[in-house]
């Protein structure tokens, strides 16, 4: 009987830390959605940027991005989000889709420009910058160095004893 009592209270410790470590998980997470002031960026892509995710200014968390569409004319993406009503942009501003690390997600940039006017809440940002694409970007150098790999195999007027052009002796 007396074990069955300390079972029961090891168990009940467990499951008070493991809700602790959940709470404190979820506060220090970032995950809160920010309200404040709605925007919109238009993009050529936006690989991977979803709703939910998030709208980073110098590297803290600023805004929410609320939804993502195409727009049926251009077939550009349009990214709706929103910013901290205590952040105002100015008109030049640019916004970027950026990745979190070599694996990680991406989040939505916001590169404040130096204009004293400022975009009134629901305009919209008008320079941007799609993700890199890595994929493309290895695909490229591998490429790139089997065509100049290509130029260098062949013969470039050298002797047998590799000395460059000029008479055998």
């Amino acid at each position: 009987m007396r074990r069955n009592l300390i079972e029961t209270i090891l168990g009940a410790v467990v499951l008070v830390v493991a809700v602790f470590f959940l709470i404190f998980a979820y506060s220090n997470a970032s995950l809160r959605t920010v309200e404040g002031n709605t925007y919109v960026a238009r993009f050529n892509r936006i690989d991977g940027v979803n709703p939910g995710g998030d709208v980073k200014m110098s590297g803290i968390k600023v805004g929410t991005i609320k939804g993502v569409t195409i727009d049926p004319k251009t077939y550009v993406a349009v990214v709706d989000f929103t910013v901290d009503r205590a952040i105002q942009l100015p008109t030049d501003s640019s916004a970027e889709i950026a990745s979190e690390g070599l694996l990680g997600g991406k989040y939505l940039s916001l590169v404040p420009g130096a204009d004293d006017k400022k975009i009134a809440p629901g305009g919209e940002i008008r320079f941007t910058q799609g993700p890199i694409n890595l994929e493309e970007m290895i695909g490229q150098f591998i490429f790139s160095n089997q065509a100049s790999g290509k130029d260098k195999g062949g013969d470039s007027g050298s002797d047998s004893k590799g000395a460059p052009g000029g008479p055998t002796l």
